[in-house]
Formats: C-alpha cells, sequence, structure tokens
C-alpha cells in the first residue's frame, strides 16, 4: 500500500511505502509521539487495582491529586472507559460490595480486582510501558536541552 501526498508547490510529491513502516503500539494503540493518556492512565489504574485501590471514584480522586501538580485532571469517562476495557478483556472482575452500616445511607459499590489473566498483562504491559516512557523521557529532556540551556 502506498500514500501519496502533495506538497506546497506543484513539483513537490512524497510517495511514502507503507509496508516499510513500522507502527509501534501498546494493547493495540498507536503510541505515536508521545505515550497516548489512556495508555499511561491504563498503567496507574492496572496497578492501582493489584494494590487494592479497587474503587473506581477512589482512583480518580487519587489520580486527581496525584496529576494536578503537573496540569492534567483525568476524567470520569477516561477512568470508566479503562475500567471497562478491563473488564470486557477479562483481565478485571467488578465485585459487588456494601459501603456503610447504616441501612439509611449504605450504598452498593463496584471494586474491581485483577484476574490471573490481568495479572500476566499487568507485567507485560508494565514492561512495554517502560520502555515507551523511557523513549518519551529522552524525547522531552532533548528538547529541554536543545532550547532551554
Amino acid at each position: 500500500m502506498k500514500r501519496i501526498s502533495k506538497g506546497w508547490g506543484e513539483n513537490t510529491t512524497t510517495i511514502v511505502d507503507l509496508k516499510h513502516v513500522k507502527i509501534k503500539s501498546i494493547g493495540g494503540m498507536d503510541m505515536g509521539f508521545l505515550v497516548k493518556q489512556r495508555a499511561f492512565l491504563k498503567l496507574y489504574v492496572l496497578s492501582w487495582i493489584e494494590q487494592d485501590r479497587s474503587y473506581g471514584y477512589d482512583m480518580l480522586t487519587d489520580l486527581r491529586k496525584e496529576f494536578a501538580p503537573f496540569g492534567y485532571s483525568p476524567t470520569h469517562s477516561e477512568l470508566y472507559t479503562i475500567l471497562k476495557e478491563l473488564t470486557l478483556n477479562d483481565y478485571v472482575l467488578r465485585k459487588k460490595k456494601r459501603r456503610g452500616t447504616n441501612p439509611e445511607d449504605f450504598q452498593e459499590i463496584i471494586l474491581y480486582q485483577l484476574t490471573e489473566k490481568g495479572k500476566d498483562y499487568l507485567e507485560t504491559y508494565k514492561k512495554m510501558m517502560k520502555v515507551e516512557l523511557e523513549r518519551c523521557d529522552g524525547l522531552l529532556r532533548k528538547a529541554l536541552g536543545d532550547h532551554y540551556k
């Protein structure tokens, strides 16, 4: 398959043979220049579920606190999209639990737990993300060094 793009001038044409282009992906997501938000958040979500920090609302609150100094606040939909994907792929189980003791104010909550398949996936995912994060770190450090000496 070939992609042809024309530049600004009539005489400028670029032909790229796509069968020689390597697309790097993690978990089916193209990483591109820097790690995608969702891949980054998934690393935290999986790790926190492994540590029994498994209530979605608490995870969202903790993620927001964790990344506030960097100007990033994950959204409800970002977190629950990841949790849904992990559940559909059988990496996590959803378990209902009652919170509270008083019948008037108890609520039913959903807790997440890694399956055996999810534990294996987490180990693989952490290794892939480490490589990707180190690559991104190198790109950012280069830009800082090149332009902000």
